[in-house]
């Protein structure tokens, strides 16, 4: 969908070119990226009139706090949506399995963890469809969610997401969890900002965010429902705004 300037006289037929070209897209099963200008733009929120956010987690460094991670989760009765690298989980693929058993969504963060802003849509399809199946193989559910490595994006990768199915997420709460700090800045940095319809970013092989979790949990659980992103988006009769936010239409 794109967002243009009109002279009031043009209203009505934009409105009714926008209804037919939306029943269109309906009927052949495309959702399209909203655009703004010529810029595409991915998911970073959701505008919800509930209580639910997605937490989610990268992985793509260690596997050292894996299971302290799905503890804390279990403890709380928190799933949410990890965004696994192919190269670890080509290298951990016990941790990808354990974190699917738990019951938490694996989503894809490509396969090389490079920069996609460099590269050809064939190269980025090639790179996400590798990743795509390594996780299926390991879980048996293929992704339908995708975050670049960096949330590097321009828009050739967006298109790429959006052709072949998935959906591109980025964050509005980042928890910086992977820079020096102590672990309440990470606390801070999460707990007092999120709210509901949020996409909160953490990662997993960093020196705090295993500690913090069980704190960050028991604050977002007093006044929010935690869900995989899966369950906070729209899958139909959607767009997003020009910051990114995903809006029930």
């Amino acid at each position: 969908m794109r967002l243009f300037v009109v002279k009031s006289k043009y209203v009505f037929f934009i409105i009714l070119a926008a209804v037919i070209a939306c029943v269109s897209i309906g009927a052949i099963g495309i959702t399209p990226v909203f655009k703004v200008g010529s810029r595409e733009v991915p998911i970073y929120s959701v505008q919800r009139n509930d209580d639910r956010l997605s937490l989610t987690f990268n992985c793509a460094w260690n596997d050292d706090d894996i299971d302290s991670i799905l503890k804390t989760l279990d403890a709380y009765d928190v799933k949410c949506t990890f965004f696994i690298v192919g190269e670890w989980a080509q290298k951990y693929p016990e941790s990808v399995k354990l974190i699917a058993s738990h019951g938490h969504e694996t989503a894809n963060h490509s396969y090389a963890h490079d920069h996609y802003s460099k590269w050809s849509k064939e190269q980025i399809l090639s790179d996400i469809e590798k990743c795509d199946a390594l996780l299926e193989g390991l879980t048996g559910k293929r992704p339908t969610l995708f975050r670049a490595a960096y949330g590097e994006y321009n828009d050739t990768v967006v298109q790429a997401c959006d052709e072949s199915g998935r959906y591109y997420i980025q964050w509005s709460v980042d928890s910086l969890d992977y820079k020096a700090g102590s672990p309440n800045d990470i606390y801070n940095r999460v707990v007092p900002k999120a709210k509901a319809g949020d996409i909160i970013l953490m990662h997993t092989g960093t020196e705090y965010t295993a500690k913090i979790l069980p704190e960050i949990l028991a604050g977002l659980t007093k006044q929010y429902t935690l869900c995989p992103v899966s369950d906070l988006i729209y899958t139909e009769n959607y767009i997003i705004d020009a910051a990114g936010k995903q809006i029930k239409s």
